[in-house]
């Protein structure tokens, strides 16, 4: 099983810049946040990079994540951008790489791109490896390629109204981890009454019962906040312990209510 190697619960960056995500990461980690998740296309690495060097923390005490884009997919790209993405990290290593979309249109086959990525640990440049955002038989096509035992996480939209459990059965089948992202749907399920009943009953906010939700489901969670409090208050998220019947009521809110599924890059989800 490969679930312990990534942590159940980091900071998640995308849409953050600039001062922003300097500003969120310096405090996360201030807090006592110490795993982060980052990718190519978020235009933030360097930034993020600047705040892990002034924050003193010991680099062994970080998880540090980030995600290839699909242009630098191709077995001749692939480890030339992660470098670059090193670079930019001030790190010699990240402590997990994922191929953050599937090729478009299967420009570059599974077994190139996920063959490219064993390649690029071997050389050192990053711990684990995995994907996010692909359908089962996309990961059938990564297992195929490298072994399901390889691949050490699968990041996906998850969140109470999608609860995408074929996907994560596949998964857990294999041996691979899910992490959630999107855990609090921007917010959308914030306001669900099932929510705030179970927020209420347990002297909780109804992010931390969303997150201690996907926690205690087995998935690892990645939210972000530019907000100090709020990022203070997601931490606390993991000393909260639902009931069965409460896991039950928030179980019974999935509706398919898919957020991200941009054009011309989602397969076709399951």
């Amino acid at each position: 099983m490969n679930a312990p190697s990534v942590p159940a619960f980091g900071l998640g960056t995308f849409r953050l810049k600039d001062q922003v995500v300097i500003d969120s990461v310096r405090n996360a980690l201030e807090l006592g946040y110490r795993a982060i998740d980052t990718a190519q296309i978020y235009g933030n690495e360097a930034e993020i990079g600047q705040a892990i060097a002034d924050s003193g923390v010991p680099r062994h005490e970080l998880f540090v994540t980030t995600k290839v884009w699909t242009e630098q997919l191709g077995a001749d790209r692939l480890a030339a951008s992660l470098k670059d993405s090193l670079h930019k990290l001030r790190l010699e290593q990240v402590d997990l790489a994922l191929i953050h979309w599937p090729s478009p249109g299967g420009a570059v086959p599974v077994a190139e791109f996920m063959g490219a990525l064993a390649e690029a640990r071997t050389q050192g440049l990053t711990r684990h490896i995995g994907v996010s955002n692909f359908n089962i038989a996309l990961l059938k096509e990564a297992i195929a390629a490298v072994g399901a035992a390889q691949i050490a996480t699968h990041q996906i939209e998850l969140h109470p109204y999608l609860q995408n459990r074929a996907v994560t059965a596949f998964a857990a089948a294999q041996g691979i981890a899910t992490t959630s992202y999107m855990t609090l749907a921007y917010g959308k399920v914030l306001g669900d009454p099932v929510v705030g009943q179970i927020a209420q009953a347990s002297g909780a906010t109804p992010a931390q019962v969303v997150l201690a939700w996907a926690m205690q489901s087995g998935y690892a969670v990645i939210p972000s906040s530019t907000r100090r409090e709020n990022l203070a208050s997601n931490l606390q998220a993991r000393a909260l312990w639902l009931t069965d019947a409460e896991m039950a009521r928030i179980a019974a809110l999935d509706r398919g209510d898919r957020l991200v599924s941009p054009d011309g890059l989602a397969p076709a989800w399951d």
